[in-house]
């Protein structure tokens, strides 16, 4: 686990400039990779390349020392991740290869020189790498499937550059980019920014399962998808063959994703999915696993009694850890700045805090992440098949008058997140023109919304149009939506939460039900597998119901959550107001002032529960000050 960065320049450098360059952006990102660094530079006729990287060391702790190059010398990788499978793919495809090391590192790299491109289908795992081969001058740069390990990049005159967190890029930049306007109108949507874009204009994110091509001479850009293997074909499988399978599948992924030189454990919530993780993990262990968990000091949002239940079902060293208000404030500012751009998940605060605990007990820990994608767990796909019996039932105008209603009686006040709150986010999600899903992952403002948020500057017309043209319109299917969750939802927000701040305290997360073989099996199955009536998830459930107290996996959880919205009208109340001052949106021209402020005094006045919006506001603006500052003037 690491992080990288480089460069491909037109010009020629001196090798000590390359290097100065190279570690600067390395510097940014120690908290990555603080056991160690590496460089490789050159500088040849026709342009000059430089790439590093910062090292957290988990396999192979002697030999797996980056750059590491190609049998004949002539090719080089710096990789940030790791390849669970990387010991078959030695012994099926790399035969009497004279190995320097033990890593999964060196296994790119020997793939890429005797099959090229298409060996990196082949990969199981969590990876961002970049190859420089000097017999083609061209440079390759790749991302896995899921998207779990970020890379960013950008063309800036002669250079194109890369790197795992936009820090590195911001630090080397002669000048900070303007707002990219698209990613403003996404971000207040989703409340994050997926892949390929960023908030800031001419810096993109590379896309999940692809790679690009950068030829050293040209800097032309080739940027191509990663071919999927055919796995098998489970179409016309049985239930009940399909629950084998299911357990099979994942206690072989758990396996897989527990080879280590160091000590690992598991987060355990208390919720279906890390139960069953930390459930196999225990299964494979000779010893007591070590289990993570924190509550809350406000009782709604506490589910501790959970973890310790499974604690206790599996045998575990358990460690809880209670979270209190103080510990939020004394670290919100580190943690939202730390992603680099706007992010308004507020479960990355809990994830943040458990991280650091778990930091100082293990470098490794196992998570739950992407159990609801894969095995369909989410609230919101109940929401997508309500959506289209509801407009088929009920007309457009009769709908309209029914929002209405439905507003009053459910005038929700509090930030509980319970029953009332989630009919109103279904009400708020109906869509006549085809669109509805994209409301449904809008956990900010809708689309009919933005209009009253945004001026007229920086409003555009379908923040969706580029993934409507990868996904397709009118997805109606439940393997529709998890697919739409794939490319937007799990890289853009879930994953990114998950890998900045566990790298922010310096421990790599693995998420076995993050894998190809996985996703590729429940994709097959019928619906009703996965979910059956009311019941989500179900085909995982009844894989493993038997090695849980009964009706145990059938409780409801509320999930990540922390009660930001009572904050905001707290111990942050008097930074949001400064946010909403006339003069600092006037200077930004970015917002409608009688909208956004009418929304911050409904909520602080306890008149509406605006947490979403208002977080979402509030984590922009903070961003905004932060990075931004040079460009505004302000009066406090």
């Amino acid at each position: 686990m690491c992080g990288i960065n480089g460069f491909v320049s037109k010009s020629l450098i001196e090798k000590n400039i390359i290097d100065g360059i190279l570690d600067q952006m390395n510097q940014q990102i120690i908290h990555r990779g603080p056991d160690q660094d590496g460089f490789f530079t050159e500088s040849g006729t026709d342009y000059s390349v430089g790439m590093a990287m910062r090292r957290l060391s988990i396999i192979d702790l002697s030999t797996g020392k980056q750059p590491i190059f190609s049998a004949d010398n002539q090719k080089v990788i710096v990789f940030n991740g790791e390849i669970y499978n990387y010991k078959i793919l030695k012994q099926e495809y790399l035969v009497g290869y004279n190995f320097k090391t033990n890593s999964d590192t060196e296994v790119i790299i020997a793939l890429y020189e005797k099959y090229g491109v298409d060996s990196f289908s082949w990969l199981d795992g969590m990876f961002a790498f970049s190859i420089y081969d000097k017999t083609v001058n061209k440079v390759f740069i790749a991302r896995d499937f899921f998207g779990e390990k970020p890379l960013y990049y950008s063309l800036n005159g002669g250079t194109f550059y890369w790197c795992s967190e936009l820090k590195s890029l911001l630090k080397v930049l002669d000048n900070r980019p303007d707002l990219n306007k698209k990613a403003v109108n996404l971000y207040f949507q989703l409340t994050y920014i997926p892949a390929p874009y960023t908030i800031y204009e001419g810096i993109n994110k590379l896309n999940a399962n692809h790679f690009l091509e950068i030829d050293c001479v040209t800097l032309s850009i080739k940027d191509r998808v990663i071919k999927s293997n055919t796995y098998v074909n489970y179409k016309g499988i049985s239930k009940q063959e399909a629950k084998i399978v299911t357990a099979q599948k994942i206690r072989e992924s758990v396996k897989s994703r527990s080879i280590s030189d160091v000590p690992l454990g598991t987060f355990l919530s208390g919720g279906v999915d890390s139960s069953i993780i930390s459930l196999c993990l225990s299964e494979q262990s000779k010893q007591k696993i070590e289990t993570f968990s924190i509550g809350f000091d406000k009782k709604g949002f506490d589910e501790s009694e959970k973890s310790r239940t499974v604690s206790s079902i599996i045998d575990s060293k358990h460690h809880e850890f209670i979270i209190t208000e103080n510990d939020v404030k004394n670290n919100l500012h580190q943690i939202i700045l730390n992603f680099d751009e706007p992010f308004a998940d507020s479960s990355a605060l809990p994830t943040y805090l458990v991280s650091n605990r778990v930091a100082q007990n293990v470098k490794l820990a196992l998570t739950g992440d992407g159990g609801d994608e894969v095995f369909g767990g989410y609230n919101k796909y109940y929401i997508g098949k309500l959506n289209q019996k509801y407009i088929d039932f009920v007309p457009k105008q009769m709908h309209q008058k029914t929002q209405k209603f439905f507003q009053k009686i459910l005038n929700i006040q509090d930030d509980t997140r319970g029953m009332s709150f989630k009919i109103n986010r279904l009400i708020k999600a109906i869509n006549y023109e085809g669109d509805f899903y994209t409301n449904i992952i809008s956990l900010g403002f809708q689309s009919d919304e933005i209009s009253s948020v945004l001026t007229k500057e920086f409003l555009e017309n379908d923040s969706f149009s580029y993934y409507k043209d990868v996904i397709g319109n009118n997805k109606t299917t439940l393997t529709d939506f998890r697919n739409i969750d794939r490319i937007l939802s799990l890289e853009g927000d879930m994953l990114v939460k998950v890998d900045r701040v566990s790298m922010l305290n310096s421990i790599e997360c693995r998420a076995p039900f993050l894998n190809k073989e996985l996703w590729d099996f429940t994709s097959q199955l019928p619906e009703a597998f996965l979910i059956n009536g009311w019941d989500k998830k179900h085909l995982l459930k009844e894989a493993f119901k038997d090695n849980f107290p009964k009706g145990f996996l059938d409780k409801s959880k509320k999930g990540f959550g922390v009660p930001v919205g009572d904050w905001l009208r707290t111990h942050l109340k008097e930074e949001l107001l400064f946010y909403v001052e006339p003069n600092f949106i006037q200077e930004q021209q970015i917002f409608n002032y009688e909208f956004i402020s009418k929304m911050i005094q409904y909520h602080l006045e306890k008149r509406v529960d605006n947490t979403f919006r208002v977080w979402t506001f509030f984590c922009f603006q903070k961003w905004y000050l932060h990075s931004m500052r040079n460009n505004i003037k302000i009066n406090k």
